[in-house]
């Protein structure tokens, strides 16, 4: 029997990617899974590779920054599939590459808007059905720029910046429902958005620490973070309900390190001098 068996699982930026082998991976591991992003071709394929191997699934071509489509979406997939047991919130794109005030602003724009608005219209739909049901998890990916500026790509930092702070909001929110919320970085992997800060003009000025670390060989595949999604789905991080794990640690050292991490009140983000007696306001 496999880790999800019974559940179902939404993986949102699924046609390709690091979001196609999370679906692989979830369903792999029992999940009935619904795969979401703009390229309906694509999530076809990717629902033809789950079918082969015997798992079920479903395709929902969909704009996440429109929130009409993703309450047809996600209505859709509870139509076809059940209620949402997973959501994995990976849609993201990182085109604005350069100092701010030099790239152009609606793809600035547009880069915070799709890797935040995603997240937070997809979470906005399917937690009251989690909560009625005392029961979901939520797993939304940050990455590079996250805990720290990355000046060359502002709009993508911020983003994922927000999104961890998202996750944050999101678990105060649902602690005492039955219904966690968590924040994955998959490390650096070789996709289609890392192809492009190596072969764009833009990237080729500004992220030449990229293709140096390519070159060196220091990078992740897509699998270590899908392998990640299977064990936070099954449960076994939910302690950590919150905060952030990354793809590129030893899991079997998380899970053992989980009560010093809440004793030290780690994997969060803080502000720096921010008094710890100060009581946050929910």
């Amino acid at each position: 029997m496999g880790k999800l068996d019974g559940t179902v699982t939404v993986v949102t930026g699924a046609s390709r990617g690091i979001g196609r082998h999370m679906a692989l991976a979830q369903a792999a591991a029992g999940a009935k899974v619904a795969v979401i992003a703009r390229d309906e071709t694509a999530l076809k394929e990717v629902v033809a590779e789950i079918e082969a191997t015997g798992g079920t699934a479903t395709a929902v071509a969909a704009d996440l920054t429109d929130l009409s489509r993703v309450q047809f979406a996600f209505d859709r997939i509870a139509a076809e599939l059940g209620p949402v047991d997973t959501l994995i919130n990976n849609a993201s794109v990182f085109f604005a590459i350069g100092p701010f005030w030099e790239v152009d602003p609606d793809t600035w724009w547009t880069d915070i808007e799709v890797n935040l608005k995603s997240a937070y219209f997809c979470s906005r739909v399917v937690i009251p059905g989690m909560i009625e049901r005392d029961s979901g998890r939520i797993i939304s990916l940050i990455g590079g720029g996250t805990a720290a500026p990355l000046p060359v790509g502002s709009a993508y930092s911020i983003s994922k910046s927000g999104t961890m702070r998202l996750n944050e909001c999101t678990a105060a929110l649902l602690d005492g429902t039955g219904v966690k919320s968590f924040a994955i970085a998959p490390g650096l992997v070789r996709t289609d958005m890392t192809d492009y800060q190596l072969t764009s003009e833009a990237g080729r000025k500004y992220m030449q620490a990229i293709a140096k670390r390519f070159e060196d060989g220091d990078f992740l595949p897509p699998t270590r973070a899908a392998a990640l999604t299977v064990e936070i789905a099954s449960g076994r991080f939910d302690a950590l309900h919150g905060r952030a794990i990354s793809a590129t640690e030893d899991l079997d050292t998380v899970e053992a390190d989980i009560e010093d991490t809440l004793a030290r009140d780690r994997r969060v983000l803080r502000l720096i001098g921010f008094d710890p007696r100060m009581k946050p306001v929910y």
